[in-house]
């Protein structure tokens, strides 16, 4: 889980500069289950490469001569101010990416004070997590058919510290994710030759999770009647899990939950307006990082328009595709509030433990910084409609 030692944040940089390096470390150190279902999408996974090219496209003409250039990069959002224009995304069955890793992600958004948004689909607890992550946690909620499974979620999420509440709506039914499938990953897992030569392969991973305890659904287990995983597949089934049918069903959240509410998975602009008229407090731009519809538009691409459709009305989150400083400055230039990453904070997880966690989000305000000097801004409120292509 080290590699840093007793480096410092500038060093840390000169030996890791980029999310990629952390991105082939963390590949290295994980299972190939457990990489293929981070870094995978679904179909022909053209809806990440379209993430990447998007952002790419996306430019700017810098300006010389204008003063010396000190970026500010701290942000208000919902009434909480933020060290940094970003946060940690929720990504399901965190801790099997690499064991604990809720608990790690929770405690550098804290002492970073950024967001960490901890997924439904968790392998620790809302309690746990609420209590490492104090007022800097966030609770994503995939929907229940049982409505008393909601509630209670959202009482425990609530009792625990989590301030803002995000409701993701984008995942109807589950995706192929034909290489999670390829690399022999179920839930729960299965034992296999496979399974095992996997594990062998990755000592460090082993030994942690040794030490953890196996990978499991712990938010979810208190819903199974006990600790035995054998029979989650029929019960996420029968109670279609991240199935929410109608917009007026968003009501009942209202008056369940006393902090902001966010809808997180939107790409058209009709969805946007609902959500403003609802009375939502802010919506996530989002293709699920690619995994969930390989036919969806890269979302950067649609977000100039949800942004000029909402108005100022609601908070407007971008996530998906994100991988450097420059790419929050693209999606805070095109009408985005905030930026998530999901990916990026488990390679850092993965590669180094919690300090590989503090690192993505140093080489993420780095290059972000370094982006507002070239560009000749020095707040971030000045680089709305810069973009010039």
């Amino acid at each position: 889980m080290s590699g840093f030692g007793g480096m410092t944040p500038a060093e840390r940089l000169e030996h890791v500069p980029a999310i990629e390096d952390l991105s082939r470390l963390a590949k290295r150190r994980m299972p190939h289950f457990a990489w293929e279902y981070l870094d995978s999408g679904t179909g022909f996974e053209a809806a990440i490469r379209r993430n990447r090219d998007c952002l790419d496209q996306v430019l700017f003409k810098p300006r010389g001569l204008q003063g010396e250039i000190r970026p500010e990069l701290s942000t208000e959002l919902f009434g909480r101010k933020y060290d940094l224009p970003f946060g940690m995304a929720p990504v399901g069955m965190t801790g099997l990416m690499w064991p604990g890793a809720e608990l790690m992600l929770a405690r550098s958004a804290r002492r970073t004070n950024i967001p960490y948004c901890l997924s439904t689909v968790a392998c620790e607890t809302p309690e746990d997590v609420g209590r490492t992550a104090g007022e800097n946690g966030w609770f994503q909620l995939y929907t229940f058919a049982d409505w008393a499974i909601n509630e209670d979620l959202l009482k425990r999420a609530g009792d625990s510290g989590f301030s803002v509440l995000v409701i993701t709506v984008d995942l109807p039914a589950p995706s192929m994710r034909e290489r999670q499938r390829r690399a022999g990953l179920r839930v729960p897992p299965k034992i296999t030759p496979q399974f095992i030569a996997n594990v062998l392969a990755r000592p460090a991973w082993a030994l942690a999770t040794r030490k953890r305890g196996k990978p499991a659904f712990r938010m979810l287990e208190k819903y199974l009647g006990g600790e035995d995983m054998r029979d989650l597949p029929k019960f996420l089934a029968d109670q279609q899990v991240g199935t929410l049918y109608r917009w007026k069903d968003l009501a009942r959240f209202r008056k369940l939950w006393k902090g902001p509410i966010v809808i997180k998975g939107l790409l058209d602009t009709e969805d946007a307006r609902c959500a403003v008229e609802e009375g939502m407090d802010g919506i996530v731009v989002s293709n699920h990082g690619g995994r969930q519809f390989d036919g969806a538009p890269a979302s950067i691409s649609v977000l100039p328009e949800i942004a000029e459709t909402v108005g100022g009305k609601t908070a407007i989150v971008f996530d998906s595709g994100v991988r450097t400083g420059l790419d929050v400055l693209r999606a805070l230039a095109l009408g985005a509030d905030f930026v998530l990453a999901g990916r990026p904070y488990l390679y850092g997880a993965a590669a180094h433990g919690e300090a590989g966690a503090d690192h993505v989000s140093h080489i993420l305000a780095t290059d972000l910084a370094n982006n507002m000097v070239q560009l000749g801004v020095s707040r971030l409120s000045q680089l709305r409609g810069l973009a010039v292509a």
